[in-house]
């Protein structure tokens, strides 16, 4: 194996499957170096009465109106969002996501289960939210809507409530999953740091012939690499997250180690969520950060560099 991800990254999964040796001491390399925050809808189906669990749709209201997981609350991207910015999509502050959960009924205590039905990248930004403050309690529902029909799971189109809480983050957050613009630039110009920077869109709008709703400018940020969000995910099937060894294939072309910064962006951060839970807690790389200005920020500023069409603006 030529590239240091294929080598590290394996024998780091090789360590992990040790404990899975059968009798016969044959090595089976398909665990994710950590499945801690997922949960698959065959063990969600068990638990759903359990008055500890809190299941949330994170879909628009339409698509939830028309059919979600019983028992399931509606929270959409407005619910977890900053509108002070002259840009869209920055993510809400500490103090509203404690209001916000209070007002659905979320207590400290509870098991937050998210899902969707796009692949996992809306839950995810709710994921990467509630981690970035250290409130460690919630899984990603694997395969979304279609995950949870394909086992037999009630849906209903009726609306579901709690008595309001008392919802609180940890008093100290780590905010150990956010890199912000400066920060970013920063280190992107500095040819001494040693960064991996992904482009986590779609190839239309990396090459800069597609611009989304809220950016300024077609392009993307300098040095990065575009890797799809949606190659993670068996998006056209099971709306499941790939095996660890689909994975590393798709990451193999890469210089990166375990230990290397990696950061992450997308348009608004929520595919770039996704990819960061699959760098982090499915692959094992230790130091990936989600920019989540994104490209919709970054292309605010005129005075920030970008790429289009290879050439450095």
């Amino acid at each position: 194996m030529n590239s240091r991800i294929s080598k590290y990254a394996v024998l780091y999964i090789l360590l992990l499957s040790c404990k899975g040796i059968n009798e016969k001491q044959n090595l089976v390399i398909t665990n994710y170096a950590s499945s801690e925050h997922l949960i698959e809808a065959k063990e969600l189906i068990k638990t759903l009465n359990d008055e500890n669990i809190k299941i949330v749709d994170f879909r628009n209201p339409e698509e939830y109106k028309t059919g979600h997981i019983y028992g399931s609350l509606n929270i959409w991207r407005t619910d977890v969002s900053d509108s002070s910015f002259p840009y869209i999509g920055m993510r809400a502050g500490k103090k509203n996501i404690e209001l916000l959960f209070g007002e659905l009924g979320i207590d400290n205590n509870d098991l937050i289960v998210v899902y969707d039905d796009k692949g996992s990248p809306d839950a995810m930004r709710l994921w990467c939210l509630l981690k970035n403050y250290d409130f460690d309690s919630v899984k990603i529902l694997n395969g979304g809507l279609k995950s949870w029909e394909s086992v037999g799971g009630k849906l209903t189109t009726d609306p579901f409530s709690y008595n309001p809480t008392q919802f609180y983050l940890p008093e100290k957050s780590s905010k150990n999953l956010w890199i912000d613009k400066d920060e970013l630039l920063d280190l992107i110009s500095d040819e001494s740091k040693n960064v991996i920077l992904i482009d986590t869109r779609s190839s239309e709008e990396y090459k800069g012939n597609q611009i989304k709703k809220g950016a300024s400018k077609g392009g993307r940020i300098p040095t990065s690499i575009h890797i799809d969000w949606a190659d993670a995910v068996d998006l056209e099937g099971s709306k499941k997250f790939r095996s660890i060894e689909e994975l590393l294939k798709i990451y193999k072309g890469l210089e990166m180690g375990l230990k290397d910064t990696v950061i992450v962006y997308c348009h608004t951060g929520y595919r770039s969520s996704l990819t960061t839970f699959v760098l982090r807690e499915l692959m094992g790389f230790e130091n990936v950060w989600n920019y989540d200005g994104s490209w919709v920020e970054w292309s605010y500023f005129d005075e920030l560099p970008y790429e289009k069409d290879s050439i450095i603006l």
